[in-house]
């Protein structure tokens, strides 16, 4: 954990707008919620291209072809991290699937 605060201090992580939906969706009290909103809000979103959705919908094709499957929300990161050509910071274990299929590139501590 001390290593994803210390990306945080150098402004080495970028959030989306889709992510931050999904961190908050689904948290029980309206109290918890408003923390996490507050500790989100230090992040701005990074603009989402439209060619953007459109690597995301081909990525979403071309692991479902390999036997992948995965959100939409997870291809869209995908999708940005592979124009901006940054790597992944996740502990869900999807993306290493989706990696086998997809250019990523996934951080490592």
């Amino acid at each position: 954990m001390s290593e994803l605060k210390e990306l945080i201090h150098d402004g080495r992580i970028a959030m989306l707008g889709p992510v931050r939906q999904e961190l908050l969706s689904g948290v029980k009290t309206q109290k918890q919620f408003e923390a996490l909103k507050q500790i989100l809000s230090v992040f701005s979103d990074e603009p989402v291209r439209m060619e953007d959705y459109e690597l995301a919908a081909k990525n979403f094709n071309q692991c479902r072809q390999g036997g992948v499957q995965g959100s939409n929300t997870d291809f869209l990161i995908c999708s940005v991290s592979m124009s901006r050509g940054w790597p992944i910071y996740s502990l869900d274990r999807d993306f290493e699937q989706y990696q086998k299929h997809l250019a990523l590139q996934l951080y490592r501590a």
